[in-house]
């Protein structure tokens, strides 16, 4: 299936590799570029290129700057916050449509620099506290960020935390220890938002980019069968967030087609149950419908699965079933509930009307601890594994109604 927000393609301009004027008489091109179900036409005559060598240094960078910044760039930056703003496009979500439109004006693939320079120009254009430092051959690109993020590079500066947005580009492998990392300042007016990876909404994907997935456990001596509709676009969405504190992963949303297909069906099959055997329900389901695995045998490396990405792989791990239960029980019941995690481990536990098993309190509230993730044993309601009955947890996350 053809995927719609990869495709990217120019109108009526060309982007030459040969230095244009920048002052050149502008030629009303635009940039069409699909997003997500949508296409953008981005204003971007030929008066919005600058041209960038395969040299970085301070100098080079500065100089990109000022360039761009002579340049007749407010109609694309216009286009792009109109988009933000009809759209209520989380920050996330908004970088991957300046990534679009950096790819769509200066291919990666062409000059990383250029591109890079040009995803941080657009970024302070956009009114964003971007900066760029320079580790060796290397340009990261880092944006001001105040939230927990724990698998890319950060450093401070001003008071403030930067985090990088392109460590991945370079195979999340590179040598600070011995590399010497140089922040280059440049003061763009304007460009003092803070970035945040929370997200409140997925984009309004096309029902057509659905595909159905067929779900089976077993429950109670009884066999269950669930079909959902999932995107894999979801998936690129998704592919270099990182490994975000808590409260940001779980709390990310469902898609509108992905919700109507999985929470319609759970609810109906709950419906009948006490809220206790309703909650027992959806932890066999999260615990059963899925395969086990640990992030390093699944990915190479640690990752937080969202929600709606837990149902979408295969395999998944203890914290990624937290996501999904918590989202589950969030949606069809909305109970107080904690997030509970361990030296080598992450569960979830509810207040009930009644707790059950071993419960736990914390700040005054008793919960009962419903573990989403397969054990040794079928763990009831109140239970947590037999190993884990001594080891110290830490409470992470606190959802209150």
């Amino acid at each position: 299936m053809q995927k719609k927000s990869v495709l990217i393609w120019l109108a009526a301009v060309a982007l030459s590799a040969t230095p244009l004027s920048l002052y050149a008489k502008p030629s009303h091109s635009q940039v069409r570029i699909g997003f997500y179900g949508d296409t953008l036409s981005i204003p971007a005559n030929s008066s919005c290129e600058v041209p960038f060598g395969n040299t970085i240094s301070a100098q080079t960078i500065h100089d990109f700057y000022h360039e761009a910044a002579a340049t007749d760039y407010h109609p694309l930056v216009k286009e792009l916050l109109e988009y933000k703003r009809t759209h209520i496009a989380d920050d996330w979500l908004y970088y991957q449509l300046v990534r679009k439109t950096a790819q769509a004006l200066s291919p990666k693939a062409d000059n990383y620099y250029r591109y890079t320079l040009y995803k941080w120009f657009l970024l302070c254009a956009s009114g964003y506290d971007a900066t760029v430092n320079i580790v060796g051959d290397k340009l990261l690109l880092y944006v001001q960020n105040d939230e927990d993020i724990y698998d890319i590079p950060y450093f401070k500066k001003d008071g403030k935390q930067y985090i990088c947005l392109n460590y991945h580009d370079y195979g999340y492998n590179i040598d600070f220890a011995n590399m010497k990392q140089s922040n280059v300042a440049v003061s763009v007016p304007g460009a003092v938002a803070k970035f945040s990876y929370r997200l409140t909404q997925l984009p309004k994907f096309s029902p057509a980019e659905y595909h159905e997935k067929d779900l089976f456990f077993n429950y109670q001596g009884s066999s269950y069968r669930f079909k959902i509709k999932i995107n894999d676009e979801v998936k690129l969405l998704f592919t270099n967030y990182p490994v975000a504190d808590y409260k940001l992963y779980i709390n990310a949303p469902l898609s509108t087609e992905t919700y109507q297909s999985l929470i319609p069906q759970l609810k109906k099959q709950v419906s009948g149950l006490s809220v206790n055997n309703g909650i027992d329900y959806l932890m066999h389901f999260t615990r059963y419908a899925f395969s086990y695995t640990k992030d390093y045998d699944n990915f190479g490396r640690e990752k937080r699965l969202s929600p709606e990405q837990t149902l979408l792989y295969e395999k998944s791990d203890c914290e990624d079933r937290a996501a999904l239960f918590y989202c589950l029980v969030k949606e069809i019941y909305n109970l107080p509930m904690i997030l509970l995690t361990y030296p080598t481990h992450v569960t979830v536990a509810v207040k009930l009307n009644k707790p059950k098993g071993q419960p736990i309190v914390y700040n005054g509230v008793t919960y009962s601890i419903c573990e989403p993730t397969p054990q040794a044993e079928d763990l009831p309601i109140g239970y947590s594994a037999t190993e884990l009955k001594h080891v110290p947890y830490e409470v992470a996350y606190e959802y209150k109604p």
